[in-house]
């Protein structure tokens, strides 16, 4: 388990708190129709943190062709039709490009600077000339509007219960999942990026935000920076 993280529940827990089971579970929004709107069709995507292909499954089944990595073995055994690889994101080194490097469930915000400087670098090493970075931000009010919850259309109670500053700008974050059957909780570490944060973090990678492709400014598309 990575330090300051925690996960409870059935099943598998990975090192980051997720549990196995829960992500098989949870159901995908509009991401992949917002994904297939910013990029080129049949697209290959590298996707850093896949998880059990919650995303990876309809990206597939719209036309792109996925390498899907995640640091959980467990997690990948879910992933179907596409190729995985095993390792953490921020030493990737697959010696490729790809049209679009995703970068998604909000692990631009990680705890740990020199983790997301590794990650937003394997970004930046890993896409082609010409193409381009998705990033998935946290809301603005994600670590301020506490607690809150909301009923998932499939019928769980997702609660974030709180987020407590520990350090450095950081905040460590439990959240709660309730279904009929089963509970899990993941408690986390996150830092909290204003736009302006954001957007700064890119340029140290040698990335830049092409365009916000949500109004809420979530989904970014982002593309290297012309040397």
């Amino acid at each position: 388990m990575r330090e300051g993280y925690e996960g409870t529940g059935p099943g598998a827990i990975t090192p980051d708190g997720c549990a196995v089971e829960l992500y098989s579970r949870l159901s995908v929004g509009d991401e992949p129709d917002i994904i297939a709107s910013a990029v080129p069709a049949g697209a290959h995507i590298l996707e850093l943190g896949s998880g059990v292909g919650r995303m990876t499954h309809p990206l597939l089944e719209r036309g792109f062709t996925v390498t899907a990595v995640d640091e959980s073995a467990e997690m990948l055994e879910r992933v179907r039709g596409a190729r995985t690889i095993c390792g953490a994101i921020e030493t990737l080194d697959l010696g490729e490009r790809f049209d679009v490097v995703m970068l998604a469930s909000f692990l631009v915000h990680a705890g740990d600077v020199e983790v997301r400087r590794g990650m937003l670098d394997v970004c930046r090493s890993h896409v082609a000339d010409g193409g381009c970075v998705l990033i998935q931000r946290e809301g603005e009010n994600y670590h301020t509007d506490l607690p809150r919850e909301r009923l998932d259309r499939s019928g769980f109670t997702i609660r974030m219960l709180s987020a407590e500053p520990v350090g450095d700008g950081v905040n460590s974050v439990r959240a709660e999942y309730e279904f009929p059957d089963a509970v899990w909780t993941q408690t986390f570490l996150a830092r909290p990026l204003s736009k302006e944060e954001f957007e700064g973090t890119l340029a140290e990678s040698g990335l830049r935000v092409d365009r916000y492709l949500t109004e809420d400014r979530v989904w970014v598309r982002v593309v290297p920076v012309e040397e």
